[in-house]
């Protein structure tokens, strides 16, 4: 079967150095090709108004700020995303309470498995 995540373009938005570095470090080895990173919800939406995207990773909080807006536009762009956070359990008062989520420190083969299910569907 081909890798599904082959020659694709990722955005990543997180506001920490260390977990940007290890994600698009992952991404890189799962054969993504562009990685895009941001770490402001301003930032963000810029990218998505002038880049396409196939898919992208969302920290939940960008120091204090949440990325719902992000999320927002990629929704109206048809660009699957999922959420990334390091708080317990899922913020369930947002409409994106059913969007795919993973709790950090995550491991590349939960990446691996999330994103292909995502891009498969």
């Amino acid at each position: 079967m081909d890798n599904l995540l082959s020659d694709r373009r990722v955005l990543v938005v997180e506001d920490e150095l260390m977990v940007l570095l290890t994600i698009e470090d992952m991404l890189a080895d799962l054969g993504c090709t562009s990685i895009l990173a941001a770490a402001s919800v301003e930032h963000a939406l810029k990218l998505v108004r002038h880049e396409d995207f196939d898919v992208a990773l969302l920290d939940v909080n960008l120091n204090g700020t949440r990325s719902y807006p992000i999320a927002d536009a990629l929704a109206e762009h048809a660009v699957p995303f999922l959420f990334a956070t390091g708080c317990p359990g899922p913020d369930t008062s947002n409409r994106y309470f059913d969007a795919p989520l993973l709790n950090k420190p995550f491991r590349s083969d939960a990446l691996e498995e999330l994103l292909t299910r995502m891009l498969a569907a």
